[in-house]
């Protein structure tokens, strides 16, 4: 199949999970192309399969806002002309999927008839797409869209629920690449350079938006700190950041805390990781955690939203009410004070993981494509 993939190309969830779907279906003699106004970040253009176009937006001084939608539509356009393209795939319903329908309509007024699968990510529908000013749009989307996913059950009730919509709604969760999260004994592990052998490293991944709850967590490792020698590293770059440094200075403990900002070598940090915290407002689907689980590291999270369709209370970590630090704290420092406890729970996140290896994820994608493609 020849497969047209939008998404966004940044750090974020909903464009790495694009990015590594298409890299996977390349491997499988899928013809992929990713269609953006960046190269993704974890985008390697090493496969003769894997095609990248950027998507340029003009300067005109006339708009106050420049249009990345037309763009985006007319550059769907002359790319499913040019290169005979069987399916879309957009990722996030705003603006992706109101440009993949535009395209869509264009393209039909030429006789082109071309199927538009849309996956729903997240904050797509809870936060952009619940706007008022967007919600009409958000709606249109996803109704108009051939075929509609989401990446967790929860996120599917949530749509239903935020929105009317008349579409069915698959869940597909996301997926993470084992072979490629090789596990510990094969990455070269620098555990030594970031802490002594007797502390224990606590990480965070994330956006360090305000959803993310970044002051918990360093509250919560504030109270580990206490009873266990140990070292926190938040990875990530947002506008939480800065508080959460003041918060460190504030409480004495910004010799235990590095702030690495945006990586792409997240596989070493949680190679040497015990724990990670997720203490998240919201979570559609938490891929911060598979990926840590992916790594044989347990999780402390909240219950929000998808994450405990993911890391499983008592067996890959321990879930807790969205703000009860104590209780995170609690959990966190019962599993690193017990070694025997803590390798068993290390064994039980990467258990867990497998069942969203990319290969078991993948098949049911290709699935969904044919679907598209039958119904046009």
């Amino acid at each position: 199949m020849k497969i047209a993939i939008v998404c966004y190309p940044t750090f974020g969830g909903s464009g790495v999970v694009a990015t590594e779907l298409g890299l996977e279906l390349a491997k499988r003699g899928h013809e992929i192309h990713f269609i953006t106004y960046s190269q993704p970040v974890r985008l390697a253009l090493l496969n003769p399969n894997v095609h990248y176009h950027e998507v340029h937006v003009p300067e005109y001084p006339l708009f106050h806002y420049q249009p990345y939608e037309l763009a985006l539509s007319s550059k769907l356009v002359d790319m499913v002309k040019l290169y005979k393209i069987d399916v879309l795939h957009v990722h996030y319903a705003i603006p992706h999927a109101y440009a993949g329908y535009m395209a869509k309509q264009m393209l039909a007024d030429e006789g082109i008839h071309i199927p538009m699968v849309t996956t729903l990510h997240g904050t797509d529908i809870t936060l952009v797409g619940n706007h008022p000013f967007y919600k009409p749009a958000v709606s249109f989307s996803i109704n108009k869209s051939d075929v509609v996913t989401s990446v967790s059950q929860s996120l599917k009730d949530d749509t239903y629920r935020l929105f009317d919509i008349k579409n069915d709604i698959e869940v597909i969760p996301n997926f993470i690449e084992l072979n490629k999260e090789k596990l510990k004994e094969n990455i070269p592990c620098h555990r030594s350079l970031m802490a002594s052998e007797n502390e224990k490293i606590i990480t965070h991944i994330s956006n360090f938006r305000k959803v993310k709850r970044i002051e918990d967590i360093v509250k919560i490792f504030y109270e580990i700190q206490k009873e266990v020698p140990s070292k926190l590293m938040m990875v990530g770059e947002g506008p939480e950041k800065e508080n959460a440094e003041y918060l460190c200075e504030k409480l004495g403990i910004q010799n235990k805390v590095i702030f690495f900002g945006n990586s792409n070598e997240i596989d070493k940090i949680l190679c040497f990781s015990d724990l990670f915290l997720l203490p998240s407002e919201t979570e559609s689907f938490g891929l911060a955690a598979l990926e840590a689980m992916a790594c044989g590291v347990p999780v402390i999270s909240s219950n929000s939203g998808g994450l405990p369709e993911v890391n499983k209370d008592g067996f890959s970590g321990y879930l807790s009410d969205v703000g009860d630090v104590a209780k995170m704290s609690r959990d966190a420092i019962s599993l690193l004070q017990d070694d025997k406890k803590l390798t068993q729970f290390k064994l039980n996140a990467l258990e867990t993981a497998k069942l969203f290896d990319i290969q078991n994820i993948l098949p049911l994608y290709e699935q969904i494509y044919f679907k598209a493609i039958n119904s046009k």
